[in-house]
């Protein structure tokens, strides 16, 4: 199968080109945002193939995987086929809905032609789907491996955009935690947090940030609002226990023993402490971590998930 799909989450991405098809990938000159074709910090099979948009409206394409509201017209424009008419489409919506959960409707609310994948249960309670059917696929995770060492007393942040994104994904509250922590905050355009004291940031290649990941003792999922972030479901996989906010679907991910989640203050702070005194006990923490996210998110589940839509969608 031909499959259509923009390069918009890398992670997410690496996960779905697992799968036994061939991805078109569109690139455009100077590789913008509707046009980065393969990542350059993942490692992407072969059957992930860039093409420029003048090649696409001659090349047989059985699926258009859509992320973004203006892809609808892109897919349109490019391949001068309509996505969910002449084509069959499903909607990968990514995100917890913006501004409300209870007066946000959906870009696809009245498309009735072209499913919407949600990538939790909790957003797809969250959006107001309209007529368009709806699903969920929750996410796979490729297997970093059990890399946890733990020997630094710090704890793990992964975020990008924090100054930008600000309360969304709890970039206020890392002064407070940076008292009770050493904090590394590994992501893109994080530097100008190094002016907390405590905090030190890391732009890292994908390659090179689960080994630095590992050398931490814990991490730290300071989010308040947005979908179920990946890189929580990789530290993990990773052998990192997690000491998370309790809100949208992280209770889910997180288990009883698995690590500690909660919207008090004292409890988190009191769990950040507790790892950084104890190596054994951030140990057995991440074992079941790792062992809750393998049963949950791995990666064969995910794409046999996928398999069956597709068919379903394309038969």
């Amino acid at each position: 199968m031909n499959i259509l799909v923009w390069h918009v989450h890398g992670s997410w991405l690496t996960a779905f080109l697992q799968g036994p098809h061939t991805y078109l990938l569109p690139v455009t000159a100077g590789r913008g945002p509707d046009g980065l074709g393969r990542a350059r910090t993942w490692r992407w099979p072969d059957t992930a193939r860039e093409l420029p948009p003048a090649r696409l409206a001659q090349t047989p394409i059985d699926l258009m995987l859509l992320q973004r509201p203006h892809e609808l017209d892109l897919a349109r424009q490019w391949t001068g086929r309509r996505p969910g008419e002449d084509v069959p489409a499903v909607y990968v919506e990514h995100n917890s809905p913006d501004r409300s959960p209870v007066g946000t409707r959906h870009p696809l609310a009245e498309r009735a032609d072209i499913p919407v994948v949600h990538v939790t249960h909790f957003n797809r309670l969250m959006w107001d789907s309209g007529r368009a059917p709806t699903t969920v696929i929750e996410h796979g995770v490729p297997d970093p491996g059990p890399l946890w060492t733990g020997e630094q007393e710090r704890a793990a942040v992964v975020v990008n955009d924090p100054v930008r994104r600000g309360r969304v994904v709890g970039a206020d509250l890392l002064p407070e935690f940076a008292r009770t922590a050493p904090l590394d905050v590994f992501g893109m355009r994080t530097r100008p947090l190094e002016a907390i004291e405590g905090v030190r940031a890391h732009d890292l290649p994908q390659g090179e940030l689960h080994r630095a990941m590992a050398r931490r003792r814990l991490y730290l999922h300071p989010v308040r609002w947005t979908s179920l972030g990946l890189s929580l479901l990789e530290a993990m996989l990773i052998g990192l226990p997690p000491v998370a906010l309790d809100t949208t679907e992280v209770r889910e991910a997180v288990p009883d023993g698995a690590g500690v989640v909660s919207n008090r203050p004292e409890v988190l702070h009191g769990a950040v402490r507790g790892f950084l005194a104890d190596h054994e006990l951030a140990r057995a923490t991440g074992e079941r971590a790792r062992a809750a996210a393998l049963a949950r998110y791995g990666l064969p589940r995910f794409l046999d998930d996928w398999e069956r839509l597709m068919k379903e969608v394309t038969r």
